[in-house]
């Protein structure tokens, strides 16, 4: 093992229902892994998907990313609690923080979700130990389960977390690749897709050992020179990739909202659009970065795409700002009739803060509206994204958080 590298892959079992549980039980409240429960949606209104269940959920054949009337169908006294990303994130650096103490370099992969590179520590001469010490100490002080993978890679890694959940440690050594990795099926390799799975099979390749044992040249020919090579050096477990301690540049902010009622006005998708800038200009301030390009997407009921971009004179971190530019180029995608199903927000072109090159008065401007998006966002921090909307009455904009099914991300930097 001297003349290889060690990698923990560090996964929080049920993460979104964990934590939620570990939140509630502090205030005495009932532990959702116990009992039939999900996270997401409001079961009252019956709308919403699932974003995470308990085992006992998973008994009646509840499954991740069905609605919710779905789930209720099948369990009909199932509970169901909405998320707090709140509450997440700081669990998150909590457990994230303590995989620190044990790596020289910890990367992350999701909110749940990251490497460690063990190499130099003292796991390398007993990385099973250590993961069994990292894992009792996340349960014991935090309160919730990990799956810890180990490999020479972060490939073989995250392979061999997911192997057997919850509350495990695997490994997945060059030696084991033949026994734990090549009899699974080709759609349980690391970035293989359904539309990959399906292409393989059609090929004859079922199983990761078909793949790895298959011709590269092959494989190129019918995926591209990149991807075909790519497949096969997952197959074989290639990846030299390093634990990246310090997060990549941000590339871009986004944020789409699915919406369960199309939008058919444009005063509705507008009301959408005026959140979702809200939304995603707090996140660009929050970490101190200004945008120069700003981009729209909608989706209409027949799940055609349109999409429309905007490069701005200087880069901005104010919501007003942000949402005009949305605001035309919405006026400019939409065909006024076609009722639209989801709306996207993008920044990119990111920048750090800078003085720019501007008149007095539209510096005098600027600094009222940042100074009125500080104050809103203080206020946020505080006491929650709900209690406070800009320029529309709670009776006619409803809470996106609550209402709809959204999707937050950061783009990063290849």
């Amino acid at each position: 093992m001297a003349d290889q590298r060690v990698i923990f892959h560090v996964d929080v079992n049920s993460a979104f229902l964990s934590w939620t549980s570990v939140e509630r039980l502090s205030r005495g409240e009932s532990d959702l892994r116990k009992i039939p429960a999900v996270i997401g949606g409001d079961i009252k209104k019956r709308h919403g998907v699932v974003l995470a269940k308990s085992i006992p959920a998973k008994a009646f054949g509840i499954h991740t990313g069905e609605p919710l009337t779905d789930a209720v169908r099948k369990c009909p006294d199932l509970i169901a609690v909405p998320p707090d990303f709140e509450v997440y994130q700081r669990l998150s650096s909590a457990f994230k923080n303590i995989c620190r103490t044990y790596a020289t370099a910890v990367e992350d992969f999701s909110i749940d979700e990251c490497f460690l590179d063990v190499t130099q520590t003292t796991a390398f001469d007993h990385p099973i130990a250590a993961a069994n010490e990292l894992k009792s100490r996340i349960k014991n002080e935090l309160g919730f389960t990990v799956n810890v993978g180990i490999g020479p890679n972060k490939l073989l890694a995250k392979m061999a977390g997911d192997f057997e959940k919850p509350d495990k440690i695997h490994t997945l050594w060059w030696r084991e690749i033949p026994a734990k990795m090549w009899p699974l099926e080709v759609g349980r390799l690391l970035s293989v897709g359904r539309k990959t799975r399906q292409k393989l099979n059609a090929c004859g390749i079922w199983k990761i050992g078909d793949l790895a044992r298959d011709d590269p040249k092959k494989l190129k020919k019918l995926f591209g020179e990149k991807q075909g090579a790519h497949l096969y050096a997952y197959a074989n477990g290639w990846d030299d990739s390093p634990v990246r301690a310090v997060p990549r540049e941000e590339k871009g902010y986004s944020i789409s909202i699915t919406l369960p009622k199309n939008a058919e006005t444009e005063d509705e998708a507008k009301r959408v659009i005026k959140k979702l800038v809200d939304g995603v200009a707090m996140r660009l301030r929050s970490r101190k970065k200004r945008a120069r390009r700003i981009g729209v997407q909608i989706r209409y009921a027949s799940f055609k795409d349109r999409s429309h971009q905007m490069t701005l004179d200087q880069a901005t971190d104010i919501t007003r700002t942000i949402e005009k530019a949305a605001y035309r180029l919405f006026d400019e995608l939409w065909d006024q009739k076609t009722p639209i199903r989801l709306i996207g927000v993008s920044l990119s072109q990111i920048e750090g803060h800078s003085v720019s090159q501007i008149s007095m008065f539209d510096r005098e401007n600027n600094e009222r509206e940042r100074q009125i998006d500080a104050a809103i966002d203080a206020i946020r921090k505080r006491y929650g994204m709900d209690v406070i909307n800009r320029g529309v009455s709670d009776q006619k904009l409803p809470q996106i958080g609550k209402k709809y099914r959204a999707r937050f991300e950061i783009d990063r930097k290849k």
